[in-house]
């Protein structure tokens, strides 16, 4: 049996499959109209980008510092503030339930700390169940992280601006946040804290 290819044998193969499929008329269009419906999916109906994300946000320490920073945070367009709470135990909650996607907890000594350089942390709690989402915003907060408080570090403050940001995040994700985990790998100087229902790290684990 000779092993080189007979032409008049694909067309032949060719011809009868195309015939076949003219008589299953169902083969036939789920032949075309799968692919055109995955193309409608996957370009038009799924938002990878998502934009206004419900964040919640527990502001301890009022000063111009925290206001610039939540107005840098909403401008964006990834985060939309629903609440404002005095203890992290109410946004810990609002998370679990899902009424939002962030939390943002700025710390009641933030503006001081900064003041002085000693580079405070704001703890920025996600929901990690669905990394697809959550990505885009967090690459969001690394840029209000060098940008955000440009306007407010002048005069004596001026020196906080070049270099690294004038505070740390720490990223306390809810839920399998290996997305979490991978998304802020990239970044320097900043500190993951994990949660789940059945396992809590009560300290700051990993430093990058």
């Amino acid at each position: 049996m000779s092993a080189s290819l007979s032409w008049a044998r694909f067309l032949a193969v060719l011809l009868k499959e195309f015939v076949q499929m003219r008589r299953d008329r169902l083969t036939f269009a789920m032949i075309v109209g799968i692919p055109i419906l995955q193309l409608a999916l996957f370009g038009y109906a799924i938002n990878t980008d998502p934009k206004a994300l419900p964040t919640v946000v527990v502001v301890q320490d009022a000063s111009p510092f925290t206001r610039s920073l939540l107005a840098a945070l909403q401008n964006t367009g990834y985060f939309k503030i629903v609440d404002q709470f005095a203890g992290e135990a109410q946004a810990d909650r609002a998370l679990q339930r899902g009424d939002a996607q962030f939390a943002i907890i700025i710390p009641p000594d933030f503006s001081r700390r900064m003041e002085r350089g000693e580079r405070p942390i704001l703890l920025v709690a996600a929901d990690a169940t669905d990394p697809a989402a959550t990505g885009n915003a967090l690459a969001a907060l690394e840029h209000i992280g060098q940008q955000g408080l440009d306007h407010d570090l002048i005069g004596p403050l001026a020196a906080l601006r070049p270099g690294q940001t004038p505070f740390e995040m720490a990223w306390h994700c809810l839920g399998r946040c290996i997305g979490c985990l991978i998304e802020a790998s990239f970044r320097s100087a900043t500190i993951i804290r994990f949660w789940s229902p059945r396992i809590t790290f009560p300290k700051m684990q990993l430093v990058f």
